[in-house]
């Protein structure tokens, strides 16, 4: 029995780190879920879906739009808040567009076809930091 011990010890300290793991497996997200990226209805939509998910480093947004009607361009705070669309971090105007998170930064996004972003077609996401990263960035 006393060989099992450490044998034992090591399954348990495997399933707890595979179970660590999986909290921090990167993940794609869809954004507006079926509703997709398009001038939404209710001015909060984005911002009630995004408090809805959690977002960490390498993870995927995905956003789906009709080509030609809508785009997503990544922007700073400040070009979010004010709907500003001539400083622009990036750009995509094909549909499936695809925006992987490499940083713990805030995220911004919006549609610069017309007034679409002054209708609330927009998104703000807070990255988050997984459990077991955490550790490893205080040292």
């Amino acid at each position: 029995m006393a060989n099992l011990k450490p044998i034992l010890f090591l399954i348990i300290a495997m399933v707890v780190a595979s179970m660590e793991f999986n909290h921090s497996v990167a993940t794609e997200h869809v954004v507006g879920g079926s509703f997709g990226w398009s001038v939404p209805q209710n001015v909060g939509f984005y911002a009630m879906w995004s408090l809805n998910h959690t977002f960490i480093i390498d993870d995927t947004l995905i956003f789906n739009f009709a080509d030609g009607f809508h785009n997503v361009a990544e922007v700073t705070k400040e070009a979010y808040d004010t709907c500003d669309t001539q400083n622009l971090i990036s750009i995509q105007t094909t549909s499936p567009a695809r925006f992987t998170i490499n940083n713990v930064d805030n995220h911004y996004y919006i549609c610069i076809v017309g007034l679409h972003c002054k209708s609330f077609l927009k998104l703000a996401i807070r990255v988050s930091v997984p459990n077991n990263s955490s550790a490893m960035l205080s040292h």
